[in-house]
């Protein structure tokens, strides 16, 4: 039987028009599947300008941008467009609409309600703090130094808030080796760490005396000063931070706001040598430059270092009046503090004015002046407790936990540790002591963002 061209055609005709339409659907129902609208359930875990970010009931983080009115810690319904992925620090979606519902009543205790600098994230670090077990709170209350063999090791045994960095860690290193090290060491913490520095500038400089790092070590303050002023300090300070961001540092400890005009004084060549007014007006620029950086700074040394001898090498003391250092060494670190600072570091000097038996950073009476009458809400730091100025007090690092200090910096982390856990364990502190100290850490943490990066 023969078929005519005219059937052939037909049959041409409509097994075209079949496939066509086959391929048409596809595309369309992939196209539609694209923007098929989606949702996003979780709680907002960090807000800003620009963005939020959104963790799901399994602990998945979706940072996402847009004209979203909602504070931390609000339940969301997000319903979007597009697709999410993990991988991505901004997601390219589009927001159809969104609900907001308000979080339950916190159940975070009165006593840690002090509408601080970091109280935006107190919810948060209450419940993180609630699931630690004892070890892991005493842990994240030493700063401890960066030990020359098995940092990582020892950073998943005691889960350490953190390391201090010196010299000798950066030497000879070039910027990939660096970033390699701390790239490790925050994948072995179960919490993100604190990788702290002393960049000072001049006699103090680690990273920068590496000419792999920068081609020229930091200018001291004065030196700064003298060559441009406050407009050269802001600068060098933001410099300074891109570089220590840049290799995986989070905290500088610096700078040094202690008064010093005496060039026969031990801190003199640390400071700007200049008078309280214009120290205070350093403090002042160095803490508003640091912000949106990435780096947080550290004041120190509190109550002010005057004319007082190296405690590296021994115990000093300080004679003055109170009067005097109210006047001439307090107004710079409340300078800063008005600023913003989130951290300030205590010296080893015993001040006879405020506290004639314990060095300052053993001093509950120095701590306080700090808290109650500055008003400070950020983390108090001891300077290095291996310093020959109490490295011979007998369980030194709970004296440190008596006294209010957050962050302990320590080499001999195992004694640290040992000692506070015996502490606890005989009824000398108590784990609720522990609790508020590692409490306003854990809110440090959240504050500068690092726990939105590493869900465990």
């Amino acid at each position: 039987m023969s078929i005519d061209k005219k059937t052939i055609v037909y049959v041409v005709s409509f097994f075209v028009l079949f496939i066509i339409l086959g391929v048409s659907i596809f595309f369309s129902s992939k196209v539609d599947n694209e923007l098929s609208t989606n949702i996003l359930e979780g709680e907002i875990v960090y807000t800003s300008d620009e963005v939020i970010t959104i963790r799901d009931d399994k602990g998945n983080e979706y940072t996402v941008s847009g004209d979203i009115e909602a504070t931390l810690g609000n339940k969301i319904l997000l319903k979007y467009t597009g697709v999410l992925d993990l991988n991505k620090e901004m997601q390219d979606i589009e927001i159809v609409n969104y609900s907001v519902e308000t979080a339950s009543t916190s159940s975070l205790p009165d006593k840690y309600k002090d509408n601080g600098i970091f109280s935006d994230y107190y919810d948060l670090a209450y419940d993180k703090l609630k699931e630690m077990t004892l070890d892991e709170k005493i842990g994240q209350l030493l700063l401890v130094r960066y030990p020359d063999t098995n940092g990582v090791e020892l950073l998943k045994e005691y889960g350490f808030a953190g390391y201090v960095f010196f010299e000798k860690d950066f030497k000879n290193r070039t910027k990939e080796e660096i970033v390699s090290m701390m790239n490790s060491l925050e994948e072995a913490s179960d919490i993100p760490i604190v990788t702290a520095v002393d960049e000072e500038g001049g006699k103090v400089v680690r990273v920068s005396s590496n000419p792999a790092l920068r081609d020229s070590a930091f200018m001291s303050p004065s030196e700064l000063y003298s060559l441009g002023g406050f407009d050269k300090i802001e600068n060098d300070t933001k410099e300074k931070s891109k570089l220590l961001k840049s290799l995986g540092i989070n905290v500088n400890l610096a700078p040094v706001v202690d008064v010093s005009t005496d060039s026969s004084d031990y801190m003199y060549e640390r400071t700007l040598k200049e008078d309280t007014a214009l120290v205070s007006e350093y403090a002042k620029t160095v803490i508003e430059a640091s912000k949106g950086t990435g780096v947080s700074y550290t004041l120190k040394h509190f109550p002010g270092y005057g004319s007082n001898a190296d405690t590296h090498t021994g115990t000093s003391t300080d004679t003055r009046s109170l009067e005097d250092i109210m006047n001439n060494d307090i107004p710079p670190f409340e300078a800063g503090i008005n600023s913003g600072a989130e951290a300030v570091l205590v010296s080893h000097n015993i001040v006879n004015s405020i506290d004639m038996a314990n060095p300052a950073s053993l001093s509950p009476n120095v701590h306080d002046l700090l808290r109650d009458d500055l008003g400070f809400t950020g983390v108090i730091i001891t300077d290095d407790i291996a310093m020959d100025a109490v490295s011979g007090i007998a369980d030194v690092a709970v004296f440190a936990v008596k006294a209010g200090n957050n962050l302990i910096i320590t080499t001999d982390y195992e004694e640290s540790f040992n000692s506070i856990k015996t502490a606890v364990n005989d009824g000398e502190i108590t784990e609720e002591d522990i609790d508020e100290l590692v409490f306003r850490t854990l809110a440090w943490k959240y504050y500068k963002g690092l726990m939105f990066n590493n869900v465990k």
